[in-house]
């Protein structure tokens, strides 16, 4: 089958969208990538969406507004990278506006701004989304959903092998060995802390809104990094809680920034934008690294994300995980922003064969979930059956 997978993450910098053909068995299916596309927001959107989640107030027409413009970008990125129309199921994430991970007491909750219905209309294909709820519904933190599909697409090595995503959080996989006494120890991953949102955040800021990203790192590396504050940074709660756990821009945000800025420069009166960056993107890279220490290190660590591009990030990340080979995913085939479009793809295709698609290991969920919700084009309502299958198209069929 031909499924489409669009992704947005937290840096919402835009849409990745990969068309691939999924066959085979469930919990190990061939696949083939056949294109990609990425579309970026418009820089109005893209401070809109940044400002709802750092909880500026907002009209619900302004809101609706938004999601209504992030659905026609969800729509433009699934042509660009389908133009024939060959895909026959859609795996869309939409925009993640709001994070809460559950605490004693009170489940999580999770906010993917999108009108899955006018894309399925759009696009004239049935549209999975909604991938979290059932998850956090059985106590889980929602996220990261990727584990599951990085095990089943990438398999393990003969050691612990890890997956880092450096999008707006950094999130990891570790997988386990394919031999040896681990190979039956479960799959394992949890959002680890900021990537890329804080140094995002202070760019725009040191370049009065003139810059949204630091470009291959260099103006970081320009600066020097005060180990002694990423050393007190990494004593912070989150950072020293065991998996499972997530976070989001709500930790990470415009509020945190401003707290960092302010331990930095009373340390360094003469702090300069370089140093405050240089700083900022090293405590990415070591929140990183004492997590990969966390047990039995990988040996490999195969990075994706936006992230990849910040060079100075990855020189970090080598000298902070040394002893571990840290390479880019595309290495082994899967670009950097392809991989959670890919992932969500994936698990469109097992709603549709009611596979599960969480894994109560990563996330801490009470068991397993077939993940998603689906909604058919309007006018090809009744030719979906109640199970998901489309009775003249194959749809939801293995292929």
């Amino acid at each position: 089958m031909w499924v489409l997978g669009l992704m947005s993450g937290t840096s919402a910098d835009g849409v990745d969208a990969v068309l691939v053909r999924l066959g085979g068995s469930s919990r190990r299916p061939r696949w083939r990538v056949s294109h990609t596309a990425s579309i970026p927001y418009p820089d109005d959107l893209r401070r809109r969406i940044i400002g709802c989640g750092q909880g500026q107030p907002m009209a619900a027409a302004a809101l609706l507004d938004m999601m209504e413009a992030l659905t026609d970008i969800q729509a433009e990125a699934a042509r660009a990278c389908d133009p024939t129309g060959r895909a026959e199921l859609v795996g869309c994430h939409g925009q993640t506006l709001w994070h809460r991970p559950p605490v004693p007491g009170r489940r999580g909750a999770s906010w993917q701004a999108l009108q899955a219905p006018l894309l399925a209309e759009r696009l004239q294909r049935p549209v999975v989304f909604d991938f979290r709820a059932a998850d956090l519904a059985l106590g889980g933190q929602g996220a990261p959903l990727v584990p599951a599909t990085d095990a089943a697409l990438l398999g393990g090595v003969a050691g612990w092998r890890a997956v880092l995503n450096l999008g707006g959080i950094a999130n990891v996989t570790l997988l386990p060995p394919r031999q040896g006494p681990d190979r039956h120890q479960p799959v394992r991953g949890w959002d680890c802390g900021p990537a890329n949102t804080l140094i995002d955040l202070a760019v725009h800021q040191f370049s009065e809104g003139r810059l949204s990203f630091d470009a291959a790192g260099e103006w970081a590396r320009q600066g020097c990094v005060d180990e002694a504050v990423i050393a007190l940074w990494l004593q912070e709660p989150y950072l020293r809680q065991p998996p499972p756990k997530s976070t989001g821009r709500e930790a990470y945000g415009a509020e945190d920034l401003r707290w960092r800025l302010d331990v930095l420069r009373e340390r360094s009166p003469g702090l300069t934008a370089a140093d405050a960056l240089a700083t900022l993107t090293a405590f990415s890279a070591a929140a990183v690294a004492r997590d990969l220490r966390r047990g039995t290190p990988p040996v490999e660590v195969l990075v994706a994300g936006g992230g990849t591009r910040n060079l100075f990030l990855l020189d970090q990340l080598r000298q902070r995980c040394q002893g571990m080979v840290v390479r880019p995913l595309a290495e082994i085939g899967i670009g950097a922003m392809e991989r959670e479009a890919l992932a969500f793809a994936l698990l469109a295709w097992w709603h549709v064969r009611g596979h599960p698609g969480s894994l109560p290991s990563v996330t801490g969920a009470r068991g397993q979930a077939v993940l998603g919700v689906r909604a058919n084009p309007p006018w090809q309502s009744r030719r979906f059956s109640v199970r998901g299958g489309a009775r003249g198209a194959g749809v939801g069929e293995p292929p």
